[in-house]
């Protein structure tokens, strides 16, 4: 490649699970905000025989980015081929592969490898590349590998669920009490303290301090990125509690005949190992569900109860008679 310098990096990592539960978790892209650290939001753009497309958002070097890629799946070898379209800046080509080589029934080795091209010229981004490169390629291994080795209970340890209301005012109104997440505190219950970081218009960072069902005051961290036009609001929780390992959600405003639908959709993964420490000796997984499930549900209802209020209260009201 004229004018450019190619540069390649690969990680491995040996699992204790068996080679076609690691190649799914990295097949389903749209999963990864749950298994992979840096990963917020994935969305499946197209996709044909073997072959998708996809828009990510993940943070990198403490900054929310989005980017596009390619990629081939092969599910009978277990390679995933990907390719940047286009690459991050300031690399002007970057392309890899993810490959499980099985190593028994229950055991296998995952490698993931990259290569990327940058001018020359410019040795200093090639090394700042490679450092993200490995810091993130490392992290994503590692959380694979514990993931998956819990393969036998993952069914139970990932969980979703929904709350909704309907509204009879404006999906305008609703978007916006959503969006300005910044002006909770002191009017949704459990948040009583936000700061807010709009990076680029439409991606938000927030640092909230949320009043648990205990009445425990304690710091949690979100990424979320807007779809006005759509009535979409993704988040990831970057700082969760003990008991979650990464929770992800979406509120959605759906206008149709008879006034506005707003869903709030919420998935858990739990940290086993903290079910106990925190509920007690006797507690398991489906008390943690439990749990969980009534906490998040409870602070998801106050947000759309008052984001009825909000779209409502805006609209007036005619009596005839």
């Amino acid at each position: 490649m004229t004018g450019e310098r190619v540069h390649r990096i690969a990680h491995e990592t040996e699992i204790a699970a068996p080679a076609g539960v690691v190649y799914g978790l990295i097949a389903d892209a749209e999963s990864w905000p749950l298994f992979l650290p840096s990963a917020v939001h994935v969305e499946l753009l197209d996709s044909g025989t073997g072959e998708e497309r996809i828009r990510a958002w993940s943070v990198v070097d403490g900054t929310v980015r989005c980017w596009i890629s390619r990629r081939v799946l092969d599910p009978e070898r277990r390679r995933i081929d990907f390719r940047y379209d286009p690459a991050p800046a300031p690399a002007r080509m970057m392309r890899g592969d993810w490959r499980v080589e099985e190593r028994g029934a229950h055991a296998c080795r995952l490698v993931l490898r990259h290569e990327y091209g940058v001018p020359r010229d410019s040795p200093g981004e090639a090394a700042w590349i490679g450092r993200l490169l490995a810091a993130a390629d490392a992290a994503a291994l590692e959380r694979l590998r514990e993931s998956a080795e819990r393969w036998t209970e993952l069914d139970g340890l990932v969980f979703s669920f929904e709350d909704e209301i309907r509204v009879k005012g404006p999906a305008e109104l609703v978007y916006d009490f959503l969006y300005r997440v910044g002006e909770w505190p002191g009017v949704v219950p459990h948040v009583v303290g936000a700061e807010l970081a709009e990076e680029e218009p439409g991606v938000q960072r927030v640092a909230m301090e949320v009043r648990g069902a205990d009445g425990v005051v304690r710091p949690t961290e979100s990424v979320r990125v807007c779809f006005p036009h759509a009535g979409r609001l993704v988040h990831k929780q970057t700082l969760t509690p003990r008991m979650v390992a990464a929770r992800t959600g979406e509120w959605q405003v759906v206008p149709d005949t008879s006034g506005v639908r707003v869903v709030c959709r919420q998935t858990v993964l739990v940290r086993a190992e903290e079910v106990r420490p925190v509920l007690g000796p006797g507690a398991g997984l489906a008390d943690a569900r439990r749990r969980l499930r009534a906490e998040l549900g409870r602070q998801a209802l106050d947000v759309l109860d008052l984001a009825r209020h909000h779209a409502e209260s805006a609209v007036p009201v005619i009596h005839l008679s």
